[in-house]
């Protein structure tokens, strides 16, 4: 009896002994763990998941008495995962990611172009493409629920890796395997100057006139700078020419260049905006001209995809007042129901009216 007493014991040990498997996790336990594991701070992991420190500890908590392993060493001063923990964090972001693709998918399948869609843009972009952007919603897409980020290229492209952001807005190539890039549109650089300087009002400056110019750029972080650092290269300015001023965005760096600290390079689709307010001056360069290339940005096989393709098509058409060269859309691709439509009248065609079609069903 004290066998079998003893066996009946050591079947109690855990709630994943008991049953074979135990309760199952829940979504919200499964988030709360995630979150955790990524921030390793009960504060910071509650504050990024929208609920409260205790009811995240809770959750944590009640995952673990329903894996019957502890995932988390706790302390007063930080969280630390555990040897199970470390497996299981990659495991437990698996199945979240999986539950948000079920969910895209189910909403995409619905009815396109609603619901939440949540836009990143850069910076150099937001401004000047999103009062068309959002006149496209509200006249075309009054069921869609946008949503806009404003962020740095590399923090957007974070957001869309880890499914914060759907679709981005910004500037191209990225040379990111996993992102599909649907081009809109390409738009010349302008050499923005102080009044009365002489280069401006020209349209034939060369490219070489950089080389030596008091030049302005935004703070690092910013594409724009490094395109405009690309174009100057390319010009053949040299690494021993400074560049002295930076500035935080664009309309602080026009109004440096207002007052007579050196000249910048604006996107086009700016122009009109940023150099109206001071006593500034544009010139434009020769053919070919240094440009930019704008894009929407997705992942790559989005449930989306075809909702994102369908948007990329109205927005260009939506840019088209812009002074910038539009991209040609792809092709679209036949429907399903068009390819069986297809390949019906092909057999149904008389054998022998064309070369061989027939007999190929």
């Amino acid at each position: 009896m004290a066998g079998a007493n003893r066996d009946a014991h050591s079947h109690k040990g855990t709630p994943a002994s008991r049953g074979g498997r135990g309760r199952q996790p829940t979504l919200a336990q499964l988030r709360a763990f995630a979150a955790v594991a990524e921030h390793l701070h009960f504060r910071d992991a509650a504050a990024a998941i929208g609920t409260s420190q205790p009811a995240l500890s809770g959750a944590v908590s009640a995952l673990e008495e329903a894996l019957g392993v502890q995932l988390v060493e706790r302390t007063t001063r930080k969280v630390l995962l555990s040897p199970a923990g470390e497996r299981l964090a990659a495991r437990a972001k698996a199945v979240l990611d999986a539950v948000g693709e079920l969910l895209e998918e189910a909403e995409a399948v619905r009815a396109p172009f609603t619901g939440v869609l949540r836009l990143g843009v850069i910076p150099t972009v937001a401004p000047y493409l999103l009062p068309s952007v959002l006149k496209l919603v509200h006249d075309t897409y009054p069921d869609l629920d946008l949503q806009v980020h404003e962020e740095q290229t590399s923090s957007l492209l974070d957001g869309l890796a880890a499914g914060r952001l759907d679709l981005l807005l910004l500037a191209v190539p990225l040379g990111v395997p996993t992102v599909t890039e649907l081009p809109l549109f390409d738009e010349d650089f302008v050499l923005v100057t102080p009044d009365a300087h002489w280069l401006g009002g020209r349209t034939d400056i060369p490219r070489e006139a950089l080389r030596e110019l008091p030049l302005l750029l935004l703070n690092e972080g910013h594409c724009l700078r490094d395109q405009a650092l690309d174009v100057c290269r390319e010009a053949g300015r040299g690494p021993d020419t400074p560049v002295t001023t930076t500035a935080a965005g664009l309309a602080t760096l026009v109004q440096l260049v207002a007052g007579g600290l050196g000249v910048t390079l604006l996107p086009r689709t700016a122009v009109e905006v940023e150099t109206g307010r001071g006593a500034l001056g544009t010139g434009y360069f020769a053919d070919p001209a240094p440009s930019r290339r704008i894009a929407l940005a997705m992942r790559t096989g989005a449930a989306r995809q075809g909702e994102f393709e369908e948007f990329a098509r109205a927005l260009r058409a939506a840019l088209a007042a812009l002074p910038v060269r539009l991209h040609a859309p792809p092709a679209a691709r036949p429907s399903a129901d068009e390819d069986v439509r297809a390949a019906v009248t092909r057999c149904a065609a008389p054998r022998g009216a064309s070369s061989g079609t027939a007999g190929a069903c």
